[in-house]
């Protein structure tokens, strides 16, 4: 199964993508509609469990299965609960 984390890795380390240019939606109660997008340039470190996001309190660590969905130019590549044939690369390819 393509995991939200490893497809966060691909855009932090392979060079044909830039990872300020993703989007990352999460659940965040309290927010409206109970989610929150950011861009991946508040991104500050990508662990196993969580992602470092930069907020004004500082840092805010955000678990992993409270992310949602991850696009990039404006192609969503991944979706919780989304069947694995369906994910894209950031290319809007498959993974191969």
């Amino acid at each position: 199964m393509r995991t939200s984390h490893r497809l966060l890795l691909q855009l932090a380390h392979d060079p044909r993508y830039d990872i300020r240019e993703a989007r990352i939606t999460y659940a965040d109660r309290g927010a409206p509609g109970d989610h929150t997008t950011i861009g991946g340039d508040r991104i500050l470190r990508l662990d196993p469990l969580y992602i470092v996001i930069s907020s004004p309190q500082g840092e805010t660590c955000i678990p992993s299965h409270r992310i949602r969905r991850i696009s990039y130019d404006g192609t969503v590549l991944w979706e919780q609960g989304m069947k694995e044939e369906d994910t894209r690369t950031p290319t809007g390819r498959k993974p191969e």
